[in-house]
């Protein structure tokens, strides 16, 4: 299969709606048979890792079977992999800075054995968590991946607000000063992987307007499957093998990776 064609990236901050009901409602289905994709999926041409540790954070229910694949795929290219070790998400508890200052002593705790830097992949909602936790402890990160995470966007650009207050109690907060601080962007090299084709949120609030060292990379897949989705698999592979001394890229309408499926997909 060919990589998919670039489109422009958007270039202004029109707030864009939350993706089509009809998109919503084929997510397991699309998940479904990204996972089945997964498993013929070939990795021996991937680059091997150096050792370094890799921290996963899953998306909103999510836990530690959800993000299994990229774990063991991080540990079978000779990574260290870590499960965030807080079991399902359900949303910051209590308040919401306090909560991420928590958490980022927990992951800094967790890989205080490693001498290295460490990276931090999020999904989703996981993906707020892996930038935040960058932002409180720049000095240990060397790189971040987000997977459908809609880190410059707002509640009303999501298709489940109503799950988020289901599980965590609280609604999704619309407060501007939260909202600025997350659509900052971590000091280390960040990724964001989205897809046009997401059900849960808007693909425009995956993608950073003003941060012209933020890559982005588009794939075709569900929200539910990207976790496991083939081509983002790769890319994440590739992400992860590059050099920390590597220069950062100027964010482009073209994907930094061009990434076909593998071959017995």
């Amino acid at each position: 299969m060919k990589p998919i064609p670039a489109a422009p990236l958007p270039t202004t901050t029109t707030v864009a709606p939350s993706p089509s009901l009809a998109l919503f409602g084929i997510e397991p289905l699309r998940a479904a048979l990204e996972y089945a994709s997964m498993r013929l999926m070939a990795i021996d041409g991937l680059p091997r890792g150096d050792g370094h540790a890799v921290v996963v954070f899953p998306g909103l229910a999510g836990d530690v079977r959800s993000t299994r694949p990229l774990l063991d795929l991080c540990t079978q290219l000779g990574y260290e992999a870590y499960d965030w070790g807080l079991g399902a998400n359900r949303g910051p508890q209590g308040d919401v800075a306090t909560w991420l200052a928590e958490l980022a002593d927990h992951v800094d705790d967790m890989t205080a054995a490693h001498r290295d830097r460490i990276s931090l992949i999020g999904w989703s909602l996981g993906g707020i968590y892996a930038r935040e936790v960058a932002k409180q402890i720049p000095k240990r990160v060397r790189c971040v991946i987000t997977l459908g995470t809609p880190f410059a966007g707002t509640p009303e650009q999501t298709n489940i607000a109503w799950f988020y207050r289901l599980l965590n109690g609280q609604r999704l907060s619309a407060d501007a000063q939260l909202l600025t601080r997350l659509r900052t962007a971590p000091a280390a090299p960040t990724l964001s992987i989205y897809s046009r084709t997401d059900g849960v949120v808007a693909w425009q609030a995956c993608v950073d307007h003003d941060c012209p060292h933020v890559e982005h990379v588009e794939v075709s897949g569900s929200h539910c499957g990207l976790g496991w989705n083939p081509a983002a698999l790769e890319i994440i592979a590739r992400r992860l093998a590059r050099s920390p001394r590597t220069p950062r890229v100027a964010m482009t309408a073209q994907p930094q990776f061009q990434c076909p499926l593998p071959a017995t997909l």
